[in-house]
């Protein structure tokens, strides 16, 4: 490196660090509060949107998801070969369609069909988001960085029991209470959209479509002229898209990453898609204030998730994460019913490590993957992440239904297990490495090192 030079990597974080960081998590805020919204504006659907119905309960709590499985896909692949500024602005001009069309639908498939186009923005942004993000922040900040956005994530989500709460309890919306409740995110999202007008590309996807001096024209306008791009690899003349993530360079990292996010989220959006509904089948409820407190710890969980991301290795963090829900689980699912106390605590520890891990979906996606398949490599682990969170919101009132919550709860156990044996197959370690060497990790770590 020449004298005076300083790595994208190795600096100091700026206030461009904070704006790219303060667009990205200003999304996630949005996002978290549109996906709760639905939970608690189920339990005031009108009788013929489908609201008393098991089949049509799931397809709606589950549409946003599927929209996101096909966003994430798509605008993940596109961002890798247009670049990411574009769908960083194009994802929520859609997500704020979406949110407006809810206002006007009559019939539980148009409410269906109108979160799948919402989703689809969501998965956009998701896939790219976190590319960019990661693709700025310097090494040493970037885990904190990247996992943080579960807590703004889950700040939305919460935020959405409170306003959802008093908006359907307004006199002066009526009936309609609900359109507004599932209409009120297109304001952010529209302003979010505005705020993002004129962010600038990512510096390592211009230095590997073979475009170094309007790389390091970015570098130079956004940092100054002694900031280089360093130990980039660039592969401007290597394949791109879905088939790389699976040749054999690359295939061990691709399916854990698919695999531990889809094994995070399928308990999280079934659980807490339909909270009211559980704690009530399992003779725990005490309506608004055990459904808020449980929210409540989500947050603080996340929290504490940042913190452990600092403190910990990313894989033994992970590994035992997993351990403690599966564990959980199994305990939610075995203790009778008139242990109410003991299954509040357990069900509390539960959501705080399920809260805290997640920050990890943000962290190991943008980090296991070069900058020419990143996005689509966080995109196709979104997407296989949002269809099992779908298959498994759509299934859970099914299963509660005909199973009971003691199966279910059984069911949730095995897909933990799944992903603790392959985090401890297959999780890389990540930690304060640059970009670029995160990239090169063998994803084939010896079981022995685990710890945090």
């Amino acid at each position: 490196m020449s004298s005076g030079k300083v790595l994208l990597d190795d600096l100091p974080l700026s206030k461009f660090h904070l704006k790219i960081t303060a667009l990205t998590f200003g999304a996630h805020l949005v996002d978290g509060y549109i996906l709760g919204l639905i939970g608690i504006t189920m339990t005031r659907l009108p009788a013929h949107m489908g609201s008393n119905d098991p089949f049509w309960s799931g397809f709606i709590g589950s549409s946003a998801l599927i929209g996101l499985f096909l966003g994430s896909l798509f605008f993940g692949r596109i961002s890798d070969r247009l670049g990411r500024q574009k769908i960083f602005s194009v994802s929520f001009v859609v997500i704020s369609l979406g949110s407006l069309f809810q206002f006007y639908v009559n019939t539980p498939l148009e409410l269906a069909l109108c979160r799948i186009f919402l989703g689809i923005g969501l998965g956009g942004d998701y896939s790219v988001g976190h590319a960019l993000l990661a693709e700025f922040c310097p090494k040493k900040h970037r885990g904190p960085i990247l996992g943080s956005f579960s807590v703004i994530w889950t700040m939305g989500y919460v935020a959405a029991t409170f306003v959802g709460t008093a908006l359907l309890s307004s006199s002066m919306l009526g009936d309609d209470a609900w359109r507004w409740v599932l209409a009120s995110p297109c304001v952010p999202a529209i302003l979010i959209c505005l705020a993002r007008i004129g962010t600038p590309e990512s510096p390592r996807w211009l230095a590997n479509q073979g475009r170094p001096e309007q790389a390091q024209a970015v570098l130079t306008k956004v940092f100054g002229p002694n900031v280089i791009l360093g130990d980039e690899i660039v592969n401007h003349h290597q394949s791109t898209g879905y088939k790389v993530l699976f040749d054999r360079k690359y295939i061990k990292r691709t399916l854990f990453n698919c695999i531990f996010f889809v094994c995070i989220v399928m308990p999280y959006f079934a659980i807490y898609t339909f909270l009211p509904k559980i704690l009530e089948q399992m003779n725990i409820a005490e309506g608004f204030v055990t459904g808020l407190l449980l929210n409540c710890m989500l947050i603080v969980g996340a929290l504490i998730g940042i913190w452990c991301t600092i403190q910990f290795t990313r894989r033994g963090f992970l590994i035992n994460s997993f351990i403690i829900l599966t564990v959980g689980l199994l305990g939610l699912a075995i203790l009778p019913v008139n242990q109410t106390v003991l299954m509040i605590i357990i069900f509390a520890a539960f959501t705080l490590t399920l809260s805290a891990v997640s920050n990890l979906v943000g962290v190991f996606p943008a980090e296991s993957f070069p900058t020419e398949v990143r996005s689509s490599g966080i995109g196709l682990a979104t997407a296989v992440s949002r269809f099992g969170s779908a298959l498994s919101t759509f299934c859970l009132p099914v299963s509660m239904y005909h199973l009971g919550v003691s199966s279910t709860m059984i069911l949730l156990a095995a897909v933990t297990l799944i992903g603790t044996i392959v985090s401890w197959l297959w999780a890389p370690e990540t930690k304060e490495l640059s970009l670029a060497k995160a990239v090169q990790v063998d994803t084939c770590i010896p079981p022995s090192v685990t710890r945090a």
